[in-house]
């Protein structure tokens, strides 16, 4: 209680108010005071209640002050259904219920200002039906109704300008900074034509300088333009070039275009499209499917613990170890045939991760191809509509249809190489496989033999030293 009392003696000292209040002489206050600084603040919230408390009557002031905190929507502290003791202590001026009506009030001035001056504009008048059957009634409620909406919409606009940054004592500044200066312009004008006037034909030199000011800004204007007759001169230019260059590149195309050069070309771009369709494509979609399936595989499992994770680990070391186990044994076994057919294995291994970089990059430059040409349509749309200039297309596609060309080029002695690689080593790749047969019919023979003789050999066991030993 002492702070809300503190801090309403606090606001009733400020400004609008200018109190001189302290603790002790405003809890001295009487009933009637009390009342008045009441309808003092009420006062500052709508103008309609500056007044003297004593020039009516008590009951005409509890109904205009309920009026109001009603319309600032106030919300006596306590029981709210005990209207009538609330009504009762503030006819008899009581401080348990005006000081709580001072904090409230003092504490949202401004916002009850605002609500205060609203609601004088959006008051809604309740007419009874059997009224509004009158034409002239209607048309008056249906003139008030659109005259209130025009209010707050006229009100959204004033508000939003006035906290847009816009003031009108800065405007009021400019216009009369504004002023002054037009103010010394005019007194210059006065001067300059005084000390003109002395001067013998001055009305032929003044003709003179505007007709020199006239020609300065033609040769302004002549200037520009001979500026922009030279952007469009270096602009048609290099259209020109770009025609030369386009028309020796169809003159080259024309002379190369014979039947058997199509058929090729033709033939080169189905074998790389065939081999894109046949092994390149296949393997990517089948890596991204075992891709989900991993993953699906992953999200449908439980949450892994440390002790899963450390399971896996000593799986994955395990796996490790006997990896190199193979090597190793491999490594030791060192069998010739096996390092014969290495290298063709090496080479063959080479020749296709070659042959899949350059699908790749065949891949690539054909998205980039279709990311250029749906970029040159739209530029294309867009320069129609400004009337600017037009790409070609050719000008664009010009680098693709190289790179294809030399891509085409490349699979091409890839695919010659093969077949000279596979005609040089016929011969060494027959007597590589008889070596092969060879050595697969010894190797049956040796475990044939050892089989053979397994069955058939006789132990005899020696007692030594009370040692068993079998000897074959």
């Amino acid at each position: 209680m002492s702070e809300q009392l503190r801090f309403i003696v606090e606001q009733l000292n400020r400004e609008p108010f200018k109190k001189s209040f302290n603790l002790i002489t405003f809890d001295s206050l009487d009933p009637m005071q009390l009342l008045q600084i009441l309808n003092d603040v009420l006062a500052e919230i709508d103008p309609k209640h500056a007044m003297d408390i004593r020039e009516e009557l008590p009951e005409q002031t509890i109904r205009r002050m309920c009026a109001l905190l009603g319309m600032l929507k106030y919300k006596p502290p306590g029981n709210p259904s005990d209207v009538s003791s609330f009504r009762q202590g503030l006819v008899s001026g009581s401080t348990p219920v005006v000081h709580p009506i001072l904090h409230w009030l003092l504490q949202r001035l401004p916002e009850l200002k605002k609500r205060a001056y609203l609601a004088r504009f959006l008051f809604k008048l309740e007419v009874p039906a059997e009224f509004l059957q009158d034409d002239v009634i209607n048309d008056t409620s249906h003139q008030y109704e659109e005259l209130v909406e025009s209010f707050k919409t006229y009100h959204k606009e004033c508000e939003l300008l006035r906290t847009s940054g816009f003031s009108t004592a800065e405007i009021r500044r400019d216009i009369g900074a504004m002023e002054e200066e037009k103010d010394q312009l005019i007194k210059r004008v006065d001067r300059l034509k005084k000390r003109v006037d002395s001067v013998s034909n001055h009305q032929r030199m003044l003709d003179q300088a505007r007709q020199l000011r006239v020609e300065k800004e033609r040769e302004e204007s002549l200037t520009h333009q001979k500026q922009e007759q030279k952007n469009q001169l270096f602009q048609a230019e290099q259209r020109l070039q770009r025609a030369k260059q386009q028309l020796k590149d169809l003159r080259q195309a024309a002379a190369d275009a014979n039947p058997e050069s199509l058929m090729k070309r033709l033939e080169e771009e189905v074998k790389i499209n065939s081999y894109m369709v046949s092994e390149k494509l296949p393997k990517e979609l089948e890596a991204m499917r075992r891709s989900v399936q991993y993953l699906q595989k992953i999200s449908s499992e439980p949450a892994m613990g440390q002790a899963d994770l450390q399971e896996l680990e000593d799986k994955i070391k395990e796996a490790d170890s006997q990896i190199n186990q193979l090597i190793e044994k491999r490594m030791m076994r060192s069998d010739p045939m096996d390092d014969k057919l290495t290298l063709y294995r090496q080479q063959a291994s080479i020749i296709m991760r070659r042959k899949e970089s350059k699908a790749e990059e065949l891949q690539e430059a054909r998205e980039e191809l279709a990311s250029a040409e749906r970029d040159l349509r739209g530029r294309s749309q867009a320069q129609d509509s400004e009337g600017g200039e037009i790409i070609r297309t050719d000008e664009v596609l010009c680098p693709f249809k190289g790179y294809f060309n030399n891509c085409s080029r490349w699979f091409q002695k890839l695919r010659e190489k093969q077949k000279l690689v596979r005609e040089s080593h016929a011969a060494n790749m027959e007597q590589m496989k008889l070596w092969s047969d060879l050595h697969t019919l010894m190797e049956a023979k040796r475990q044939s033999f050892i089989q053979s003789q397994s069955q058939t050999s006789i132990g005899r066991v020696i007692q030594e030293g009370g040692e068993d030993r079998l000897v074959l």
